[in-house]
């Protein structure tokens, strides 16, 4: 059994975890509009170039810039407009020299054309109701290429698409059916047991008699879970009753890919929740104790390539906690090996914040807008005071070897 409470940071920390966690979650194919936050199993390619077709990038006439080279206001170029180019048709018009046609943004350009004239870089000679063919008046000359978006300049015909194990955003959604992608193969969604345990926890639709809290750690967890793409299972609240602990981890990790427990305060739960890890499986507990405030009490395990943590069970410590162990790990899951970047900003500190060098802190914050940006106001309150999470914004990181911090220096916030 490993020595308890000989912490580590919780980079390091986190490296133990992954370590012992090689097993990726099954892939299953949907839906491509089905697959926000999701994350892609194997890397996609493009079926063919995008686009397909050389457009225009604007309003006004496809040219041979040839013919527009010297043009000015005080000597314009004059072309002879001999047709006009549909929108989603083919460009049938045929320019020859001094020749232009009319193209609107996204359209096709002519075989024969090799740059646009915006249109309000020209003028027409006679009059805005001229027919077809009509001369114009161009006063600024473009250069090959010019407003035209070229075949496969967004995307080249076999080209990497998206890598394996990327989370899929709202811009990536509309890439791959750009390309005609209908479907893609993703990580199933890890499903994460979640327990509370205590004597004095009880439902939070139940009154609290004297003694009891309600169970809250569940359902904020649930959140974090959902967030980072999982499937929360919330189970029982459970006694402190090793017995009863032990068959309830039990049967949750043996229908869940994570097991989440909330414990109790006392250092005898601590101690219970140790050892019914311990009991579930290879290799166990591979740490207890992180260079954290708050949450240094968590518990980092694994049992068959599954994760398990024991959360503190003040709320502020287990969100916290889950944040620096669950996320990744639910990211991990699904193939990803860095999580993505969350929110942060700099901001300028109100006031003095205490710490202590060799630990990791972590203080709610909530952020104020001024004309010279962001001010960090801290929002101090105890680990079990969930209020404290509630009214901030994000949560000041005091790094780990910086005995606290001072007043007006600029401070990273992580948003949540």
């Amino acid at each position: 059994m490993p020595e308890f409470f000989n912490v580590l940071p919780p980079a390091e920390a986190r490296l133990l975890l992954f370590e012992h966690m090689q097993h990726v979650l099954p892939a299953e194919t949907l839906a491509v509009t089905d697959c926000l936050g999701r994350v892609t199993s194997a890397a996609i390619h493009a079926p063919h170039a995008l686009p397909t077709f050389r457009r225009s990038t604007m309003d006004g006439y496809a040219v041979r810039a040839a013919d527009t080279y010297g043009a000015s206001g005080s000597l314009p170029a004059f072309l002879r407009v001999i047709g006009e180019v549909p929108m989603g048709a083919a460009a049938q018009v045929v320019l020859s020299p001094g020749d232009a046609a009319i193209v609107h943004t996204g359209g096709m350009i002519p075989a024969t054309a090799d740059a646009v004239v915006q249109i309000e870089l020209t003028q027409t000679v006679g009059g805005e109701t001229a027919v077809l063919p009509y001369e114009i008046e161009v006063f600024k000359s473009v250069a090959v290429g010019q407003n035209i978006v070229q075949v496969g300049e967004d995307v080249g015909v076999n080209a990497a698409i998206l890598p394996a194990g990327h989370l899929l955003r709202p811009q990536d959604l509309g890439g791959l059916l750009a390309v005609g992608i209908m479907q893609v193969s993703v990580a199933r969604r890890p499903r994460v047991a979640v327990l509370a345990t205590g004597d004095e926890v009880i439902h939070p639709s139940r009154p609290a008699g004297p003694g009891q809290i309600r169970d809250i750690n569940s359902y904020t967890i649930a959140g974090q879970v959902m967030r980072a793409g999982g499937i929360p299972l919330i189970g029982d609240i459970i006694p402190d009753d090793f017995a009863a602990l032990e068959r309830a981890a039990l049967a949750a990790l043996s229908s869940a890919d994570m097991l989440v427990m909330s414990a109790g305060s006392s250092v005898s739960v601590r101690d219970m929740t140790v050892e019914v890890i311990e009991r579930l499986g290879a290799p166990g507990v591979l740490l207890h104790g992180v260079a954290t405030r708050p949450g240094k009490p968590t518990i980092v395990g694994v049992v068959d390539n599954k994760p398990v943590l024991g959360l503190p069970g003040n709320p502020v410590s287990a969100m916290v906690q889950f944040d620096m162990f669950g996320t990744p790990a639910i990211y991990r899951l699904q193939g990803m090996i860095q999580p993505p970047k969350s929110g942060q900003v700099w901001a300028r500190l109100s006031q003095n914040i205490a710490s202590e060098s060799g630990r990791e802190d972590y203080v709610p914050a909530r952020l104020e807008e001024g004309e010279d940006g962001f001010t960090a106001v801290p929002v101090f309150g105890k680990s079990n005071l969930i209020y404290t999470l509630v009214n901030a914004d994000g949560l000041i990181k005091i790094p780990l070897n910086k005995a606290g911090l001072l007043a007006d220096e600029f401070v990273e916030v992580r948003l949540f």
